[in-house]
Protein backbone atom coordinates (compact mmCIF):
# COMPACT_ATOMS: atom_id res chain seq x y z
CA UNK A 1 0.00 0.00 0.00
CA UNK A 2 1.32 3.54 -0.49
CA UNK A 3 2.28 6.08 1.56
CA UNK A 4 -0.07 8.97 1.24
CA UNK A 5 1.04 12.14 0.11
CA UNK A 6 1.48 14.85 3.08
CA UNK A 7 0.53 18.84 3.16
CA UNK A 8 1.31 20.98 4.96
CA UNK A 9 -1.38 24.22 5.12
CA UNK A 10 0.28 27.62 6.94
CA UNK A 11 -2.98 29.91 7.43
CA UNK A 12 -1.65 33.38 7.80
CA UNK A 13 -4.19 35.85 9.23
CA UNK A 14 -6.45 37.37 6.04
CA UNK A 15 -10.10 37.31 5.18
CA UNK A 16 -9.27 34.59 2.22
CA UNK A 17 -8.13 32.40 5.28
CA UNK A 18 -11.87 30.97 4.27
CA UNK A 19 -10.94 29.57 1.05
CA UNK A 20 -7.89 27.47 2.66
CA UNK A 21 -11.00 25.49 4.60
CA UNK A 22 -12.26 24.37 1.11
CA UNK A 23 -8.99 23.83 -0.07
CA UNK A 24 -7.93 21.31 2.78
CA UNK A 25 -10.91 19.76 2.62
CA UNK A 26 -10.66 18.71 -1.32
CA UNK A 27 -6.58 17.56 -0.64
CA UNK A 28 -8.25 15.15 2.34
CA UNK A 29 -11.02 13.99 -0.33
CA UNK A 30 -7.60 13.69 -2.97
CA UNK A 31 -6.34 10.95 -0.32
CA UNK A 32 -3.74 13.54 0.79
CA UNK A 33 -2.89 13.87 4.63
CA UNK A 34 -3.30 17.24 5.49
CA UNK A 35 -1.53 19.25 8.97
CA UNK A 36 -2.41 22.83 9.03
CA UNK A 37 0.06 25.27 11.28
CA UNK A 38 -2.15 28.82 12.02
CA UNK A 39 -0.36 32.10 12.85
CA UNK A 40 -2.14 33.61 16.01
CA UNK A 41 -3.86 36.41 14.12
CA UNK A 42 -5.45 33.77 11.49
CA UNK A 43 -7.52 32.68 14.40
CA UNK A 44 -8.98 35.87 14.15
CA UNK A 45 -10.60 34.71 10.53
CA UNK A 46 -11.26 30.96 11.18
CA UNK A 47 -10.97 28.65 13.83
CA UNK A 48 -8.99 25.89 14.68
CA UNK A 49 -12.15 23.17 15.12
CA UNK A 50 -12.68 24.25 11.05
CA UNK A 51 -9.25 22.48 10.03
CA UNK A 52 -9.62 19.94 13.02
CA UNK A 53 -12.82 18.54 11.27
CA UNK A 54 -11.53 18.94 7.67
CA UNK A 55 -8.51 17.16 8.44
CA UNK A 56 -8.74 14.91 11.43
CA UNK A 57 -5.98 16.33 13.47
CA UNK A 58 -5.48 19.33 15.85
CA UNK A 59 -3.99 22.45 13.67
CA UNK A 60 -0.43 23.59 15.38
CA UNK A 61 -1.19 26.86 16.67
CA UNK A 62 2.11 27.19 19.20
CA UNK A 63 5.63 26.08 18.44
CA UNK A 64 6.08 24.21 21.99
CA UNK A 65 2.50 22.37 21.10
CA UNK A 66 2.84 18.51 21.98
CA UNK A 67 0.19 16.50 20.60
CA UNK A 68 -1.92 13.80 22.86
CA UNK A 69 0.29 10.58 21.49
CA UNK A 70 3.54 12.71 23.09
CA UNK A 71 5.13 14.33 19.41
CA UNK A 72 6.06 17.52 18.50
CA UNK A 73 3.73 18.27 15.29
CA UNK A 74 6.13 21.08 13.88
CA UNK A 75 9.12 19.04 13.94
CA UNK A 76 7.25 15.83 12.87
CA UNK A 77 5.54 18.28 9.82
CA UNK A 78 8.45 19.55 8.83
CA UNK A 79 10.17 15.81 8.40
CA UNK A 80 7.05 14.45 6.44
CA UNK A 81 5.36 17.05 4.26
CA UNK A 82 6.02 16.50 -0.13
CA UNK A 83 4.48 20.43 0.22
CA UNK A 84 3.89 23.17 2.40
CA UNK A 85 1.62 25.70 1.20
CA UNK A 86 1.22 29.26 3.04
CA UNK A 87 -2.05 31.23 2.28
CA UNK A 88 -3.12 33.80 2.86
CA UNK A 89 0.70 34.93 2.56
CA UNK A 90 0.00 38.48 3.87
CA UNK A 91 2.68 40.83 3.92
CA UNK A 92 3.59 40.42 7.34
CA UNK A 93 3.99 36.38 6.28
CA UNK A 94 6.28 37.46 3.56
CA UNK A 95 8.48 39.56 5.85
CA UNK A 96 8.87 36.75 8.10
CA UNK A 97 9.99 34.18 5.26
CA UNK A 98 12.00 36.94 3.73
CA UNK A 99 14.08 37.81 6.84
CA UNK A 100 14.51 34.09 8.52
CA UNK A 101 11.77 35.04 11.54
CA UNK A 102 10.50 31.97 13.43
CA UNK A 103 8.03 33.78 15.76
CA UNK A 104 4.73 31.47 14.91
CA UNK A 105 4.28 28.06 13.80
CA UNK A 106 3.85 29.23 10.18
CA UNK A 107 7.33 31.10 10.14
CA UNK A 108 9.11 28.37 11.72
CA UNK A 109 7.90 25.58 9.10
CA UNK A 110 8.60 27.56 6.10
CA UNK A 111 12.56 27.60 8.14
CA UNK A 112 12.65 23.85 8.40
CA UNK A 113 10.95 22.46 5.74
CA UNK A 114 12.75 20.39 3.25
CA UNK A 115 9.97 20.15 0.79
CA UNK A 116 8.54 22.36 -1.80
CA UNK A 117 7.38 25.85 -0.29
CA UNK A 118 4.23 27.82 -2.16
CA UNK A 119 3.00 31.13 -0.95
CA UNK A 120 -0.23 32.39 -2.00
CA UNK A 121 0.12 36.60 -1.79
CA UNK A 122 -3.10 37.90 -0.08
CA UNK A 123 -3.78 41.80 0.89
CA UNK A 124 -4.74 45.12 -0.69
CA UNK A 125 -2.71 46.60 -3.97
CA UNK A 126 -1.02 49.37 -2.20
CA UNK A 127 0.58 46.49 0.21
CA UNK A 128 1.53 44.29 -3.05
CA UNK A 129 2.65 47.21 -4.60
CA UNK A 130 4.95 48.68 -2.06
CA UNK A 131 8.65 48.66 -2.09
CA UNK A 132 9.41 46.56 1.01
CA UNK A 133 6.73 43.43 -0.23
CA UNK A 134 8.26 43.26 -3.38
CA UNK A 135 11.59 43.31 -1.92
CA UNK A 136 10.63 40.33 0.27
CA UNK A 137 8.87 38.42 -2.62
CA UNK A 138 12.23 38.62 -4.82
CA UNK A 139 14.22 37.20 -2.01
CA UNK A 140 11.82 34.35 -0.84
CA UNK A 141 11.41 33.15 -5.06
CA UNK A 142 15.77 33.65 -5.09
CA UNK A 143 15.49 30.51 -2.26
CA UNK A 144 13.25 28.63 -4.01
CA UNK A 145 9.97 29.68 -2.81
CA UNK A 146 7.24 29.25 -5.48
CA UNK A 147 4.49 32.82 -5.73
CA UNK A 148 1.30 31.81 -6.77
CA UNK A 149 -0.62 34.86 -7.33
CA UNK A 150 -1.72 37.30 -6.31
CA UNK A 151 -4.58 37.97 -8.92
CA UNK A 152 -6.81 40.90 -9.72
CA UNK A 153 -9.95 40.87 -8.18
CA UNK A 154 -12.44 42.12 -5.92
CA UNK A 155 -10.61 43.00 -2.59
CA UNK A 156 -11.78 42.93 1.11
CA UNK A 157 -11.79 46.70 0.80
CA UNK A 158 -14.38 46.85 -1.55
CA UNK A 159 -13.17 47.29 -4.87
CA UNK A 160 -11.01 45.56 -7.73
CA UNK A 161 -7.39 45.37 -7.83
CA UNK A 162 -3.90 43.03 -7.51
CA UNK A 163 -4.02 41.75 -4.25
CA UNK A 164 -6.24 38.90 -4.12
CA UNK A 165 -5.49 35.39 -3.76
CA UNK A 166 -6.20 32.88 -6.38
CA UNK A 167 -9.28 30.77 -5.41
CA UNK A 168 -8.91 27.33 -3.84
CA UNK A 169 -9.60 25.81 -7.41
CA UNK A 170 -5.79 27.59 -8.51
CA UNK A 171 -4.32 26.43 -5.31
CA UNK A 172 -5.14 22.68 -5.54
CA UNK A 173 -4.46 22.39 -8.77
CA UNK A 174 -0.89 22.89 -8.20
CA UNK A 175 -0.96 21.66 -5.60
CA UNK A 176 -2.06 18.00 -6.86
CA UNK A 177 0.86 18.74 -9.38
CA UNK A 178 3.44 19.25 -7.52
CA UNK A 179 2.18 15.81 -5.28
CA UNK A 180 1.50 14.23 -8.45
CA UNK A 181 -1.60 13.05 -7.49
CA UNK A 182 -4.76 12.98 -9.76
Amino acid sequence: MAIAKRAVLGIGGGIAAYKVAFLASRLVQKGVSVRVAMTPSSLQFIGPVTFAGLTGSQPILSSTQVDADGSVPHIDAAQNADVYCIAPATASILAKLASGAADDPVALLALTMKCPIIVCPAMNDAMWHAEAVQANVATIKRRGVEVLGPVTGHLAEGYDAIGRMVESEAMLERLLEVLQVQ
